[in-house]
């Protein structure tokens, strides 16, 4: 069966700031790429894993409301949890149970004022 979620973007106003905010919290770099009219930072990726990028350009901009992205936070989402505020973004759910088979979740703001989640699985 395929995944059915292939690719996501983050609208962002200052793409410095969130990809400083995003590599801080996730602890990977993000290349920025200029396609068009939109700078990208993209989130790393193996092989032909989904993934997705930040993105600042006409007709993107940010939101606490709609979709919210879940982004893979490793062994224990509580250590990208912990850098959230002091790189300029506000948790709004902490780490929360949802069951033994599906971990854990928590969601905050980022830099930009977007509602996005975090998962792990312990």
């Amino acid at each position: 069966m395929r995944n059915m979620a292939v690719w996501f973007e983050i609208p962002v106003r200052d793409m410095e700031r969130a990809r400083n905010f995003y590599s801080n919290i996730l602890g990977h770099d993000m290349p920025v790429q200029k396609i068009g009219e939109f700078t990208m930072a993209f989130f790393p990726t193996a092989g032909h894993a989904n993934s997705g990028a930040l993105v600042n350009g006409e007709g993107y901009e940010p939101c606490d409301r709609g979709t919210v992205v879940y982004l893979n936070a490793g062994e224990d989402l509580n250590e990208a949890l912990e850098r959230v505020e002091p790189a300029g973004g506000t948790v709004a759910v902490t780490k929360t149970k949802i069951t033994d088979e599906y971990g854990f979740f928590a969601l905050f703001r980022d830099s930009e004022g977007n509602l996005v989640g975090l998962h792990s699985m312990r």
